[in-house]
């Protein structure tokens, strides 16, 4: 067959690329633009005071803390399913792959609304919680829950089809050579799998420092105790506060642009290990 029969006209490929960047332009690059140009409208001096402010800070810090208590879980979690569903046959393995999408499929308001009906004042564990001096809802440990909940299917769904595309030749293998199930998993299939496992680790932290639904739901919106930085971008905005709201929005915008730019550095850094297992 003729290669060249195969290749699209040039107007095809030059108008299918414009569309795309016109679509970047007007759906990324512009409100991105927007932001940055609210967020210094009345200077560097005053976007610098919102992001000092301390209630800024207190939902930077919480934020981060979320971020960093619940990335960490999904890791191990998405690291554990995957690696059941995709080297193992047990009952139950279609209800499990069900219950992984279940966050994508449930609005995260609805969510929320879940742990307040578990864990709120009149919810079910409502009483024996405040019995023993234990607060969930409208505290920290509500917003971890709303966070993990939102956030675990990202890196199980990352890694399962491509542990299942590797298949259980090389830890049979390993396993035939004598070696343990632990040393398999961190000498044969960790290191196979370490690029999905970080974009999907990537994708969970950026999901989880930008949740807003499910997080607004169960936090009770203190100011200085449980807001988020997407809860203090809506207070602040709501407040008329227009130079503080899109300060925050910015650093937010900063935040999934380094996670972003980190991830196209490492792949540039090991594309050659990259198209090995690729190839592989």
């Amino acid at each position: 067959m003729n290669r060249a029969a195969l290749k699209d006209p040039a107007w095809v490929r030059w108008s299918l690329t414009a569309l795309a960047l016109t679509f970047l332009l007007a759906f990324l690059a512009l409100p991105l633009a927007a932001v940055l140009t609210e967020a210094l409208r009345k200077g560097v001096g005053a976007y610098a005071a919102s992001l000092g402010g301390e209630d800024t800070l207190a939902a930077i810090r919480l934020t981060l803390i979320v971020a960093a208590i619940a990335v960490p879980l999904n890791l191990i979690f998405g690291l554990c399913a995957s690696w059941a569903i995709a080297k193992f046959d047990f009952a139950g393995k279609a209800w499990l792959v069900s219950l992984i999408d279940l966050p994508f499929s449930v609005s995260p308001v609805i969510s929320g609304l879940i742990y307040v009906l578990l864990f709120g004042a009149q919810g079910l564990f409502g009483e024996a919680l405040r019995d023993h001096g234990v607060r969930i809802v409208f505290a920290v440990p509500g917003i971890v829950l709303a966070t993990i909940f939102v956030t675990f299917p990202f890196v199980a769904r990352e890694l399962i089809p491509l542990m299942e595309q590797q298949g259980r030749d090389e830890e049979e293998a390993a396993l035939t050579l004598g070696a343990g199930g632990l040393r398999t998993f961190l000498s044969v299939t960790l290191p196979n799998v370490k690029w999905g496992l970080l974009y999907g680790v990537l994708l969970c932290n950026a999901r989880a420092m930008g949740e807003f639904g499910a997080v607004s739901v169960v936090s009770g919106h203190i100011r200085g105790l449980t807001n988020t930085m997407p809860l203090h971008v809506e207070i602040l905005y709501n407040e008329y506060d227009f130079v503080g709201a899109f300060a925050v929005a910015s650093l937010l915008a900063v935040l999934a642009l380094v996670t972003l730019g980190a991830k196209s550095a490492l792949e540039w850094w090991h594309r050659d290990e990259l198209a090995a297992a690729a190839r592989h």
